[in-house]
């Protein structure tokens, strides 16, 4: 009986062929419901005839992947320009992924939906935050409602999805409040970064002579001369999510309200500033006690983050730490829980992404602001909390460089006791291989016969702890034999198999004779 036919038919079930995969076609249907980042293809198509752009990079988020093929076929359409979808972004979807864009060498970068709106350094972009739906009158009913006394001073912030609204809701507003201070969305690209939104706050009423300018997390606005951000109120809107917390987490001394849209309600945010901040402390004090940190690599497109990392290094180094450096994309438990001899992590990325809760992790994550905390005794903790790790490089508000040590204090170390463990812990600030900016760490010792330089290393000694170390070498416990030729071919069927076999049936085939 001849089963060829059978066999045939057994492969088409379980395995496709090649050929049909590249014969295949898909019917794309250009009618679907127009979403928010579809609606502004015009000025899109203006920004790419303008400067003459001919390759470019569309990055879409997960929820906006739907439209990217009808976006992108009408863009071609009016620029004959070609064009690149960009979508499953290594980091957060809010950042712009510049990386991407140049393995297509695209001259520009045009980025739909919400952005966290860090600068850039790279190639020219464009934002189009669409046009997400809000009730200004509602808004301007809940804001009424949560400061009933006209004079209050009140910062008002809100999501890049819902400029397009602020103009009128400002009108809406302003004769009524006269202390209510509107933000303004302002980019910082060195390539030169457009934003697209139909309604923009009168900026002459932003930048008034006698006021203080202060621009943060692309957002821009100004308090009165004799007062700071604490003296004001936010008021933000938009739904609960990063954008929220890490304006809280940053002006914690400010009494925050918010309005969302979607459901039409305002409240006053009722999360606890004083306990998040005291979780991050204790995620400080992790970092103290810990003796390995491993920096996570959050972002490629931020601008400066080599820098911040080299800063990281320099001080995890200072502190009598060691550091090893890790760009493994988005991050998750199972990634993380392969590095058992990292005792803290230091995320590197945009404001949005730092704040990550770490409380599934096996390890604690902590900001670039928590490790200088932790490694820099000049840097005290006062309430103040930077998400911008660009705060803390050299120039940066919030930097404070790391003390310098003198030749006379080259044996002394500084101790202090864990919060934590209640154990004493030493910090060698002071030793002179790292006055001299050297670092002997190496599993590789120089020896000789007359003496052996022990040295240690972290990670070694972490392994040489472990109760399983791997597959077991047995050096001279095994015979030493000839290499032989090993099996060629696949799994489901090697070369050699049925070879001075009379029967070569595979199981199934002797089943069914």
């Amino acid at each position: 009986m001849c089963f060829c036919g059978l066999t045939q038919k057994m492969t088409d079930v379980f395995s496709s062929s090649s050929e049909a995969v590249f014969q295949r076609t898909v019917s794309v249907s250009f009618s679907a419901t127009r979403s928010h980042a579809g609606n502004q293809i015009a000025e899109t198509c203006q920004f790419i005839t303008s400067n003459q752009f001919k390759k470019v990079a569309l990055q879409f988020p997960d929820d906006l992947l739907p439209d990217a093929v009808r976006v992108s076929a009408e863009i071609e359409k009016e620029t004959k320009a070609k064009t690149f979808i960009l979508g499953d972004t290594s980091y957060g979807s809010c950042c712009v992924d510049e990386v991407a864009a140049e393995h297509v060498r695209a001259d520009c970068i045009v980025h739909y939906g919400p952005s966290c709106l860090s600068p850039c350094r790279r190639l020219p972009l464009l934002y189009v935050f669409g046009k997400r739906p809000i009730d200004v009158q509602q808004c301007a009913a809940a804001f009424r409602e949560l400061y009933p006394d006209c004079q209050s001073h009140v910062i008002l912030l809100y999501d890049v999805t819902y400029s397009h609204a602020i103009g009128d809701l400002r009108t809406l507003l302003c004769d009524i409040y006269p202390n209510v201070v509107v933000s303004l969305l302002k980019t910082d690209h060195s390539c030169g970064a457009e934003l697209i939104q139909d309604s923009c706050v009168d900026t002459d009423h932003i930048d008034s002579q006698d006021d203080r300018v202060i621009l943060k997390f692309g957002r821009q606005f100004s308090v009165k001369a004799g007062q700071s951000v604490d003296n004001y109120s936010m008021f933000y809107i938009g739904q609960e999510g990063l954008t929220l917390t890490n304006f809280m987490m940053t002006w914690n001394h400010c009494a925050f309200s918010s309005f969302n849209p979607e459901t039409h309600t305002g409240r006053v945010e009722s999360v606890k500033i004083n306990k998040a901040l005291m979780k991050r402390y204790y995620a400080i004090e992790r970092a103290k006690d810990a003796s390995v940190v491993g920096i996570l690599v959050g972002t490629l497109g931020v601008a400066n983050y080599l820098t911040i990392i080299e800063q990281l290094k320099d001080i995890i180094h200072k502190a009598g730490k060691k550091s090893y450096t890790f760009a493994m994309g988005k991050i998750n438990v199972p990634k993380l829980a392969n590095f058992l001899e990292i005792d803290v992590y230091v995320l590197v990325a945009c404001p949005e992404n730092s704040l990550l809760d770490s409380s599934e992790f096996y390890r604690p994550v902590v900001t670039p602001f928590e490790m200088e905390l932790a490694c820099n005794k000049h840097r005290e903790w006062t309430g103040e909390y930077v998400t911008d790790f660009r705060d803390l490089l050299p120039g940066g508000s919030s930097h404070v460089g790391f003390p310098q040590q003198d030749q006379s204090a080259i044996e002394e170390e500084t101790t202090d006791v864990s919060l934590i463990t209640g154990a004493l812990r030493t910090c060698s600030t002071t030793s002179s291989e790292i006055m001299n900016g050297r670092s002997e760490s190496s599993s590789l010792v120089p020896r000789n016969q007359t003496f052996t330089v022990a040295n240690t290393n972290t990670a070694a000694s972490f392994l040489s702890g472990r109760s399983w170390q791997g597959l077991e070498p047995k050096l001279g416990q095994t015979p030493v034999v000839k290499a032989v030729e090993g099996r060629r071919g696949i799994a489901i069927a090697y070369e050699e198999e049925g070879v001075g076999n009379k029967d070569a049936s595979t199981p199934l085939q002797k089943s069914l004779k």
